[in-house]
């Protein structure tokens, strides 16, 4: 596979006018994996597997030896679409019939992966409706401080899954830098990926005001 690593590096912040307060984002190295980025076509079904995928490459970019939480061999290697399936069915959050099969996978699944390929527990953050996100920002600013891991965040309504990887406020109001897995095919470059908006800043009432939304955080420190 010829992955990007750091899709969002050189992206402009979303406010240019001198009034950002405040921003964080991810500290350390990750790769964009998205439809068929490894020759599997999972466009419709894929999206929580592919930002799972993209947490996994930052924390297989993580030394054994960092200062966050774990412990033990963690597995250096991102699991395959077939390997985060066998998981779920391993630990049994999944019957049988669930291998080989095109079904979703949420942030409760991409906990347990997590969990099971890195020895890392991951916090779920719950909001009830999109209209409330904005009672998420301290708690999504203490993640990136605290951890600087990246995040996935889905839901029902707007039952996509997508990456984030940090959070920026301003007079203008508050936005989150989303990467999304649904762009399909071959290895696509930074300036296209920002181009194209498969990363990109959006303002939380961008955001599906009737869908309840959860963050799935790692509670691993970049070293």
């Amino acid at each position: 596979m010829d992955l990007v690593s750091n899709i969002h590096w050189g992206l402009p912040l979303p406010e240019l006018q001198g009034d950002v307060r405040r921003t964080a984002t991810i500290r350390g190295k990750y790769w964009y994996y998205h439809y068929g980025c490894d020759g599997v076509d999972d466009r419709g079904w894929g999206c929580g597997y592919r930002t799972l995928q993209t947490m996994c490459s930052w924390l297989s970019s993580q030394t054994l030896s960092g200062s966050g939480g774990g412990g033990g061999d963690r597995c250096p290697e991102v699991p395959t679409l077939k390997q985060i399936q066998e998981a779920l069915v391993k630990t049994e959050d999944k019957p049988p019939g669930f291998l080989n099969s095109k079904a979703w996978i949420g942030s409760f699944e991409i906990a347990l992966c997590v969990d099971q390929f890195f020895n890392v527990p991951c916090k779920i953050l719950h909001v009830r409706r999109g209209r409330e996100l904005e009672e998420t920002i301290e708690g999504l600013y203490g993640h990136f401080d605290m951890f600087g891991s990246p995040v996935m965040m889905g839901g029902d309504v707007d039952n996509s899954s997508k990456g984030v990887l940090g959070l920026c406020s301003g007079l203008k109001g508050n936005y989150l830098l989303v990467l999304d897995p649904h762009y399909y095919g071959a290895s696509v470059g930074k300036d296209a990926a920002q181009r194209e908006g498969w990363v990109q800043w959006r303002k939380l009432d961008s955001f599906e005001s009737r869908s309840f939304y959860n963050f799935c955080l790692p509670q691993y420190k970049a070293g």
